[in-house]
């Protein structure tokens, strides 16, 4: 046992099961790739401001879950919490805005950190999957989006995820809002903070998962109820274009997300195998994200899926993904001979794209065997000092328990066309 252990609320990802995160990585991204977005990777910290002004410095987030510290050079910095901000900081850095091809589309996947209370599906250090596309102002921007994260749910097979979809304005609709829902929340028994909360930002007593709190909101004013025409009349042609796409949505008009920059469009993916911790992706419009970290207007979308969930959603529903075989072919040496021979027959093999792999160490036949069983392959080469003598090798079929003698310069194209 090693002295160390994982942090508290982390976790590793270890073989076989590490095979179904790279799966569902791949998946979410599979769409994004075919859709015009190209892959962007940020730093794992940033500026702590950037997330103070973009994230919202009355969200839990920031108050309560950002991982803060401060470098040896005194500069303030933070793991990032989530990704948008990143991202669009970085597209702003670079200056993609100004190449003349709006929207930039961006995916990402990585790890982000929040300093919450460990329990399932819900980590310390998380890994998502998320898309952007910044810079236009688009319903069908907002549709396409929705339907690429549907898609991809359901290349994985998962079936049981419900989406919710609401609007929660602009700068227009929303202020006369903020003001009628302040109202209601100043005549409710909240504590201190919630009440001081309700002051900066009031949506986020709406997303208050406390059950004493929730039982007080029943009469809160809907902000469905507010939405200017220009809002009213974008919510619908995104509610249009993805019903005419196939896609099953649920209208919420109590959803808000966890995040200060969402404007109009928003929405959340769940799945209700997962308890309390229902969401396993989610995201909305920011049209004016980019302004509050000190770029130029530029209207946006995105959103992000999580891995750490999606895998959970897929082990509730009993899915079993058909994941690519790690080893197709096992070569077990017996001699020095027989070892240089099987090694160059290996490296051979995985040139060809075939996965392949070797029985090192000093092993008998028994024990490589063994492993040759362990390591999943379809096929296993043997050879020994007579094999080889006769220019040959024993090609064992795992599945049926056949051997079979291969020429010793026939084996590569043989197992090539066995393996298809």
């Amino acid at each position: 046992m090693s002295t160390f252990q994982a942090p508290k609320g982390t976790y590793d990802l270890i073989p076989p099961r590490s095979a179904k995160f790279l799966a569902v990585r791949e998946a979410i991204a599979a769409p994004l790739r075919n859709s015009g977005y190209g892959y962007v990777e940020t730093p794992g910290f940033e500026d702590v401001n950037l997330f103070a002004r973009g994230v919202g410095e009355s969200t839990d987030i920031v108050s309560k879950e950002m991982y803060a510290f401060e470098t040896k050079g005194g500069d303030r910095l933070a793991l990032r919490p989530e990704g948008t901000a990143s991202v669009l900081r970085a597209a702003l850095e670079a200056n993609l805005h100004k190449q003349g091809n709006l929207p930039v589309k961006l995916w990402y996947s990585g790890s982000y950190y929040r300093y919450e209370k460990p329990q399932a599906g819900r980590y310390r250090h998380f890994s998502q999957v998320g898309a952007e596309a910044i810079g236009a102002e688009d319903p069908a921007l907002d549709a396409e989006l929705i339907i690429l994260a549907d898609q991809a749910y359901r290349s994985l097979g998962l079936r049981d995820f419900r989406i919710l979809l609401n609007s929660l304005g602009d700068k227009e609709c929303r202020p006369v809002y903020r003001e009628a829902l302040q109202t209601f929340l100043r005549g409710l028994e909240l504590d201190e903070e919630t009440l001081r909360r309700a002051e900066i930002n009031p949506l986020r007593v709406l997303d208050d998962k406390r059950e004493a709190v929730q039982k007080q909101l029943g009469g809160a004013p809907l902000l469905r109820d507010y939405l200017c025409d220009a809002c009213k009349a974008y919510h619908e042609e995104v509610r249009e274009l993805i019903t005419a796409a196939g896609v099953v949505f649920e209208d919420d008009p109590k959803l808000v997300r966890g995040l200060d920059y969402y404007t109009r469009t928003t929405f959340e993916f769940v799945h209700d195998g997962l308890g309390s911790q229902s969401a396993v992706g989610g995201g909305g419009r920011y049209d004016g994200l980019s302004e509050m970290i000190g770029g130029p207007a530029l209207p946006s979308v995105g959103w992000a899926l999580g891995v750490d969930r999606t895998v959970l959603a897929l082990e509730a529903e009993g899915v079993e993904l058909e994941l690519p075989a790690a080893t197709s072919v096992f070569a077990v040496p017996l001699g020095e001979e027989a070892r240089r021979v099987l090694f160059a027959k290996v490296t051979e093999l995985r040139k060809l794209g075939v996965a392949a792999d070797f029985s090192y160490g000093s092993r008998g036949l028994k024990g490589a065997m063994k492993s040759a069983n362990r390591s999943g392959a379809r096929y296993t080469i043997v050879a020994g000092e007579r094999d080889l003598a006769e220019g040959v090798v024993q090609l064992k079929d795992m599945e049926s328990g056949e051997q079979t003698a291969i020429g010793v310069n026939e084996i590569v194209a043989e197992l090539e066309s066995k393996l298809g």
